[in-house]
């Protein structure tokens, strides 16, 4: 690109926001030059607005260290040069979320959100890019129906439970093996409820075997990411059936799946499903989107692998790692899978969806 994109970052100040700050860092196509959060961090340079609460790995970067919080819902003092918008913002009501989101779309920027307020507006495209990036051509559509201007629009990416499996399930359907049922227990780690859950009592030594909204979430957004565009929205599929159960556990980061699977009509070897996985290619490897891990999929052969320490990092923590693949009793085979929840997860897969939307002409400089 000739010219960086400028961006804002809302509810910077929190681990999301905190999160779009570290990946945005250096990014070869996305400049921060402006942060947003609520009215009580608003005024303050952002370094003093976070404080010692900057949770990421190494210094606040120096490229947004002075820059002033602006008051999220504050549309008068919009650095003029910002050209798309990363939302880390949940309010108290899902519908002040949804009406904020669209605010800015209605501003004329293109919104990237990390919130579930969204998901399941029936115009809005939730995006895995390596899934259903065809799904970015209902924006026109949202921008006619809704009467945004032509730069405007939202766009959300799904929640970060179903990361570690959808698209190896995906990667099987592409190669011409549907799943049509599958059940599937989430460990999740304390990141994913924010820096609350990390610092609860309730967690040390102790796993919580239920997340309010997960397993409804879990269970729904997959059959969004798998529909169909049609002229009156996104209407979801009916092919696949999925049953979740989503636990807690004392983990910092790195969501794990144990996920049994049943084959629609085909049968299939071990050996060729490892075969897929290890040799799927979505659009951002066939495109080489910056943010895209070059093997979106890894298999490790270790029978006490994946495990969050050692591999929730891997590809910049944007890979889905997987293991244990082995045939089952009652269904046909199962596996373990494990995805970063705060990279790929969150911001990382919300990054990654913005690169789409470039590259398809949705977002420009």
């Amino acid at each position: 690109m000739n010219q960086k994109i400028k961006v804002s970052v809302l509810g910077a100040t929190g681990m999301v926001g905190q999160n779009y700050i570290r990946l945005l860092d250096n990014h070869p196509w996305f400049q921060i030059v402006d942060v947003a959060a609520s009215p009580r961090s608003a005024g303050k340079n952002y370094s003093d607005a976070v404080g010692q609460n900057w949770l990421m790995p190494g210094a606040i970067p120096a490229t947004v260290h002075h820059l002033i919080v602006r008051n999220v819902r504050d549309f008068d003092t919009i650095p003029k040069n910002v050209e798309c918008v990363f939302s880390a913002m949940d309010l108290p009501r899902k519908e002040e979320t949804q009406d904020l989101e669209f605010d800015y779309a209605n501003a004329g920027f293109p919104i990237i959100s990390n919130s579930s307020a969204n998901r399941w507006t029936n115009d809005v495209p939730m995006i895995i890019p390596e899934i259903n990036p065809g799904h970015a051509d209902i924006i026109p559509i949202q921008q006619s129906g809704r009467g945004l201007p032509t730069n405007g629009f939202v766009a959300v990416k799904p929640n970060c439970s179903i990361q570690s499996y959808l698209v190896a399930l995906h990667a099987l359907e592409e190669a011409g093996f549907p799943v049509d049922q599958v059940q599937v227990t989430t460990l999740q780690a304390l990141s994913g409820g924010g820096q609350a859950t990390i610092s609860s009592p309730e967690m040390e030594e102790n796993v919580i075997p239920y997340i309010c909204g997960e397993e409804e979430k879990t269970e729904n957004e997959p059959l969004k990411i798998l529909g169909q565009i049609t002229n009156g929205g996104i209407e979801n599929t009916d092919r696949i059936n999925i049953s979740a159960t989503c636990t807690r556990v004392p983990v910092i980061d790195g969501h794990l799946a144990v996920v049994y699977i049943r084959f629609k009509d085909k049968k299939i070897s071990i050996d060729t499903i490892k075969s897929i996985w290890n040799e799927y290619k979505g659009l951002p490897q066939i495109e080489n989107l910056p943010t895209g891990p070059e093997r979106p999929i890894i298999y490790i052969d270790e029978n006490n692998r994946p495990q969050p320490k050692l591999d929730r990092d891997l590809e910049n923590g944007m890979a889905v790692t997987i293991g244990r693949l082995a045939q089952d009793k009652i269904f046909d085979f199962r596996f373990v899978a494990l995805s970063h929840n705060t990279v790929r997860g969150a911001a990382g897969g919300a990054i990654l969806m913005a690169e789409l939307l470039v590259k398809k002409g949705y977002i420009h400089a």
